[in-house]
């Protein structure tokens, strides 16, 4: 009798095994179509985002503290956009026509762009509408990807959609490129030409993204026994803002972390400056230094979303980080030519790949799927403000103090930063509890089959 139970549950253990590996291979249609979204529409950003900085110091003579406060505007500007979108997604299910409100404010920004002609003033104004339909889309993609994927292989869906968006990433400057070559120089071409992919990647979402019926019907679970509520006893109230997220202490732990970490990147903007001041190369070159990290990141994407599902969300999370620290130290190194060219470009690639789909698979399990998209946008918007508070601190340390103090300032800022989200993420000791065993939020899928306990001698 007792080989015959093992038996039944080594069988059924294999099939579990067998059922995981199945479900991790795979990638569902809705994330696939998302991807191709996002693609069309990252060839728009990024061309716009390559000539940006040439466009904004070169071009328009600012000084690096203005441009700091630009580049944490564009990067940060959108908390409370972000929340609302979230919250509005979730609200009835509408994570599709969110999105695509938010991809049709990006695509009109280029316009804005194109009319501002030198203005700062209706430039930050098109940049911050940029970034408002970025901050309006992102929290109900990601809802939707993580929707539409198996538990088990969020890593991977998360990786697959970055990897599908960095070659947009990767056409982008190379468009840029060209036509400022074909151009002589045009920036209005570029913006012009943004706006036709922008447009063209709204027109993808509606008709080949799936709207409700991308989200999944929950997996059933017992329900506890019903207890009846006493006189006095009240029920208990449901929460209705995202905010009240917070309140669970695993995904509170995870927004703390990514915020922290934020307040100590520099912007990559300022690093490709930067790299081209060390090397003094010709201004046309500029935009094909974000095709090196893209490249990058389009390789170890998908790799890096599969690493996470297996060996933890956490681990390729804090060693992206650490890819970002030497990309810092580098530049801060009296270190020139093709080395510190393709050093840096190869820590920004490993650092996006890491972190960007991972850190969003990491959050994912500490979140009920129907306050998902608001869950999302609470720690977009965290990231985001912190972002900005880094960009204009590294732009007025910069100004003051020089580019080497402030490179040493952020060197310092982002490894107290690694060693305090290692604290935060680290995984709870948990006692042993009866029943089986929960997910942690930072593995991939569900816990492996205990084995049978052992009967007393003499039984049959």
């Amino acid at each position: 009798m007792y080989l015959a139970t093992t038996d039944a549950v080594a069988t059924a253990a294999k099939r579990g095994r067998t059922r995981r590996r199945r479900t991790r291979g795979r990638v569902t249609g809705p994330v696939l179509a998302l991807g191709a979204v996002s693609l069309v529409t990252d060839i728009s950003s990024e061309m716009v985002a390559a000539v940006l900085p040439l466009y904004f110091v070169l071009g328009l003579g600012l000084s690096p503290l203005a441009f700091g406060f630009l580049d944490g505007l564009y990067n940060g500007a959108t908390a409370v956009v972000r929340l609302l979108g979230g919250y509005a997604a979730d609200r009835g299910g509408r994570h599709k026509l969110v999105a695509g409100s938010g991809y049709l404010l990006s695509a009109l920004s280029r316009l804005g762009l194109l009319l501002a002609g030198g203005a700062t003033a209706g430039i930050g104004a098109a940049i911050a509408a940029d970034r408002l339909g970025k901050g309006v889309r992102t929290a109900p993609r990601d809802a939707l990807i993580s929707l539409s994927s198996p538990p088990d292989g969020l890593g991977r869906a998360f990786g697959v959609h970055r990897a599908m968006d960095t070659t947009g990433a990767l056409l982008g400057p190379l468009a840029a490129f060209a036509l400022l070559w074909i151009t002589a120089d045009a920036y209005d071409v570029v913006f012009v030409v943004s706006f036709c992919f922008g447009l063209f990647g709204v027109l993808l979402l509606v008709a080949f993204v799936p709207g409700r019926e991308a989200r999944p019907a929950p997996p059933a679970a017992p329900a506890p026994p019903a207890s009846r509520p006493g006189p006095l006893a009240r029920p208990r109230p449901r929460p209705r803002k995202a905010l009240t997220l917070l309140r669970v202490p695993a995904f509170r732990r995870v927004c703390a972390a990514a915020a922290l970490l934020g307040a100590a990147t520099v912007g990559d903007a300022f690093l490709y400056l930067l790299l081209q001041r060390r090397l003094d190369f010709a201004e046309s070159w500029f935009p094909l230094l974000p095709l090196g990290t893209a490249a990058v990141y389009l390789l170890l994407a998908v790799p890096a979303g599969r690493l996470a599902d297996r060996v933890g969300r956490r681990v390729p999370f804090l060693a992206g980080h650490g890819a970002l620290l030497a990309a810092y130290l580098l530049l801060l190194l009296p270190t020139g030519g093709r080395p510190l060219l393709v050093g840096v470009l190869l820590a920004l690639g490993v650092f996006y790949a890491t972190t960007d789909g991972v850190l969003m698979a990491l959050a994912t399990p500490c979140l009920p799927a129907e306050r998902r998209a608001s869950g999302m946008a609470v720690l977009q918007t965290g990231q985001a403000l912190s972002r900005l508070v880094a960009a204009a601190g590294f732009g007025a340390a910069w100004t003051l103090w020089g580019v080497g103090a402030a490179l040493a300032c952020a060197v310092l800022a982002l490894t107290v930063a690694v060693a305090g989200a290692t604290v935060l993420l680290r995984p709870a000791e948990r006692p042993p509890v009866a029943g089986p065993p929960r997910e942690r939020p930072d593995s991939a899928g569900p816990p492996a089959p205990t084995a049978p306990a052992k009967p007393p001698e003499g039984t049959a």
